[in-house]
């Protein structure tokens, strides 16, 4: 029986040693790349784009200000169009590549979320974990609207549940949230989907992809997207959009050389 125990115990222990080893080597690693290759395409649209959603901002805060955003209507009617297709082809999905541990650098960049005429802008973009000793700097909220206050809410999002990150009041033009120090919370295989809201204009929204490597894009008004400096393999490479979906494929990319993939998304 004694033996019996050990043993079991000394499984438990490898697993527990591999699983954190395993854990280590999928970090990350950043390192140069010579001889690069791309992956470049469109994001197909297949099925009905659903109607936009027609918003009263009457029945809202500061209504009179945010019936000033050059998409309003008459009486107040506020157009909010989530799913953007044209000649075929899906806007603001991202496409990231989702097996690669080593590559180029990550850009030195802040993504920054405008709040700008009672709407947020980008309306989809990335984000990612803050990497270990940055607090700042990473993604930032700033409010662009005169004596309007606003509220933004992230969450992480998982079907229908919601994790909340932050939130934070911006009481009028000029003031800025540094969210950095909350995206620390991210764990792979459990957060993809980052979405932000404004609580006080619960009809400004915005949504990005959680990404782990900086192998992405996000496609264009011409539903078109390119990745660059791509180290020589094969990788599954994924294009996502909060309101349609997701779909992966395998990709081949050789030194130097450009793989032509395509996408389709599809209503569901």
């Amino acid at each position: 029986m004694k033996n019996l125990k050990w043993a079991l115990l000394t499984g438990v222990l490898t697993l527990a040693l591999t699983t954190h080893a395993f854990a280590k080597q999928a970090k990350y690693e950043e390192m140069e790349v010579k001889n690069g290759g791309s992956i470049s395409g469109s994001v197909l649209f297949k099925g009905e784009v659903p109607p936009p959603i027609m918003e009263d901002l009457s029945k809202g805060k500061n209504a009179e200000f945010c019936a000033t955003h050059p998409d309003t209507k008459e009486g107040g009617i506020r157009p909010r169009q989530k799913v953007q297709v044209k000649d075929g082809k899906l806007q603001n999905a991202v496409i990231l590549i989702e097996n690669i541990n080593k590559g180029k650098a990550w850009a030195n960049e802040t993504i920054n979320f405008d709040f700008n005429q009672c709407d947020i802008f980008p309306k989809v973009t990335v984000v990612r974990k803050a990497p270990k000793g940055v607090k700042k700097d990473l993604v930032t909220v700033t409010n662009q609207d005169d004596n309007i206050l606003h509220n933004p809410h992230g969450y992480s999002v998982k079907g229908a549940n919601r994790k909340t990150l932050f939130n934070k009041p911006l009481p009028s033009k000029g003031s800025v949230a540094d969210v950095t120090k909350s995206l620390k919370r991210f764990k792979p295989k459990k957060d993809s989907h980052f979405f932000l809201q404004c609580d006080q204009h619960n009809f400004m929204e915005a949504d990005a992809r959680i990404v782990w490597n900086p192998y992405y894009s996000v496609s264009n008004d011409k539903g078109t997207f390119t990745i660059q400096d791509i180290p020589a393999g094969k990788y599954k490479v994924t294009a996502w959009h909060p309101y349609v979906g997701q779909v992966t494929q395998e990709v081949t990319v050789a030194d130097g050389g450009k793989a032509d993939t395509n996408f389709e998304l599809a209503m569901k």
